[in-house]
């Protein structure tokens, strides 16, 4: 399964929002506990926490990996 970034779009950091999107989760709080527990990486950029395009893949990787050991 392959993350459905848009082709057109090259950047490395995205806002919560646009992380929302493209994992298809509905709330924030859900990407916010996620970051706090570690499960996806973050940075901070001022005062605004930035998701790396590389680990909303690493995410995605997680989740299938979690699947295959439960079957």
């Amino acid at each position: 399964m392959t993350l459905a970034i848009p082709e057109d779009d090259a950047r490395l950091l995205y806002c919560v929002p646009d992380a929302m999107r493209f994992l298809s989760i509905r709330s924030k709080d859900t990407i916010y506990a996620l970051m706090r527990t570690g499960r996806l990486r973050s940075v901070k950029e001022g005062r605004a926490r930035k998701i790396p395009a590389s680990a909303l893949h690493e995410y995605v990787a997680l989740l299938e990996r979690e699947a295959g050991e439960q079957q």
